[in-house]
């Protein structure tokens, strides 16, 4: 049936209602939104009328590529007549005056996406500069804390206590996802926060706000890694609350840099960069040059998904000279995990974005930076080893080393069958899309469908 109407709409709006549909739409999966309208009848031409781009492009899409580009996106969104809401855009401005309307009327709709970003760059920007720069700050976004009984009086061992904790939990994320220990975070979030009624010294208070920092950090970070995005959200927010109180400049850009890196797993790099960028201002102010080190390998990744190669060479120079200058030993515990394995799979990482929209020139690079990474990971990094594996393999195959492609992509599936992380699946991917490229190649095609089924469990 061919449902393309002669005005308005070209596509009947009940089509983006269908729950596979919303699924792709919220993931911004653009090959798979094309599948779908081609299964209800709209062909390629249809949608290329709609959306402004070649059939060439069309088919290209929906044979795997991936569309990344804001602009794009929204063109193809407005095209078709798909409410922005559902592609987590931002509306225009007749759009949001209906929307705020119906938000009105339907007290219990869910909050859009894009607006709770702006919200949390609002809300850190006033943290961490002392100002509200984006506007006025609503924190409606921040879950509520039940006020619980506290001890009368603490000192600096019941501090040491939720330090303990808090790194010994991150060692099981560390080593087997956010799964594996989200809940007993946000259980010892819930005693550590009683300390605050409690009476202390000064000294002792501020490193009471330290610890609680870290630990809502880590609250956050493990929620985003079982794909909680609003519990995370409201974590990193007390995270950067405490850590300001603290006076903790590098402990203010940790939680940025990991609330950037939430978006960037979600195919928001603009939205990441404002976070690096603000989380810069921090870790510049800390003094601690691998704190600046860590936000500029992030910020290089973010340019890498905007297709910015120029940026990219910039914050990779920045980011070897920062490391180079580092004094490890004096770095604050957050900051310590980066390392030269660290260094080189960023390096991988910010090259693999690249390779998106260039792959003769990056996928080389991104292949040469992820082996020095993968071959000096142990097995206590699993998580990080399966990405960085995954990121090898999807490399191999866009240089045409499809037999190293196969090899590294099924350690990586190995490797991903022992971690306990929503983001392994999200990461995986780009290989399965890769993978589908060369599928006349039977191994190659039986790759490709182990890591499909891997992602659809």
């Amino acid at each position: 049936m061919n449902i393309i109407g002669s005005g308005g709409s070209p596509v009947t709006p009940d089509v983006w209602n269908d729950r596979e549909m919303r699924d792709a739409l919220a993931r911004r999966d653009v090959s798979e939104i094309y599948r779908q309208l081609r299964r209800h009848g709209v062909s390629q031409r249809q949608i290329a009328a709609s959306t402004g781009q070649s059939q060439s492009e069309v088919s290209e899409i929906l044979k795997g590529r991936q569309v990344m580009a804001y602009d794009v996106l929204a063109r193809i969104a407005d095209g078709l007549g798909i409410p922005r809401g559902y592609m987590g855009l931002a509306y225009d401005g007749a759009t949001a005056m209906r929307v705020a309307k119906a938000a009105a009327n339907a007290p219990d709709a869910e909050e859009d996406e894009s607006v709770k970003r702006r919200k949390f760059l609002s809300h850190a920007a006033a943290v961490t500069m002392g100002a509200a720069v984006f506007g006025a700050e609503d924190s409606s976004w921040v879950p509520a804390s039940a006020q619980t009984p506290a001890p009368v009086r603490i000192g600096m061992t019941d501090v040491q206590q939720i330090q303990a904790a808090t790194k010994a939990l991150r060692d099981l994320d560390y080593r087997y996802g956010g799964g594996t220990c989200r809940d007993a975070v946000v259980a010892q979030l819930s005693w550590a926060q009683q300390l605050l009624e409690s009476t202390a010294a000064d000294p002792v208070r501020k490193q009471l706000f330290v610890a609680l920092a870290d630990m809502h950090s880590l609250a956050g970070w493990t929620s985003f890694d079982i794909g909680l995005l609003d519990p995370a959200r409201g974590h990193f927010g007390k995270a950067l609350e405490f850590a300001k109180q603290a006076d903790d400049d590098s402990l203010v850009a940790s939680v940025l840099y990991r609330m950037g890196r939430v978006y960037l797993h979600y195919q928001e790099p603009n939205e990441a960069l404002k976070l690096f960028q603000l989380g810069q201002i921090a870790a510049q102010e800390s003094g601690s040059a691998l704190t600046v080190a860590v936000l500029c390998a992030n910020e290089a990744w973010a340019y890498g998904m905007l297709n910015k190669p120029d940026q990219v060479q910039k914050m990779v120079g920045r980011t070897k000279d920062e490391f180079a200058r580092s004094k490890v030993d004096e770095a604050p515990d957050w900051v310590r995990f980066f390392n030269e394995n660290d260094l080189h799979g960023m390096i991988g990482s910010a090259h693999d974005a690249l390779a998106n929209f260039d792959p003769k020139r990056h996928a080389s690079i991104a292949v040469a930076e992820t082996i020095k990474c993968n071959e000096a990971y142990g097995a206590d990094m699993q998580r990080t080893h399966v990405f960085g594996l995954s990121l090898q393999a999807t490399n191999h195959f866009r240089a045409g080393d499809l037999q190293e492609g196969i090899k590294v992509g099924r350690q990586a599936l190995q490797f991903g069958e022992r971690v306990k992380s929503a983001r392994v699946a999200d990461r995986l991917k780009p290989l399965e899309l890769e993978a589908g490229k060369h599928r006349m190649n039977s191994d190659v095609r039986d790759l490709f469908e182990e890591v499909r089924r891997f992602r659809q469990v």
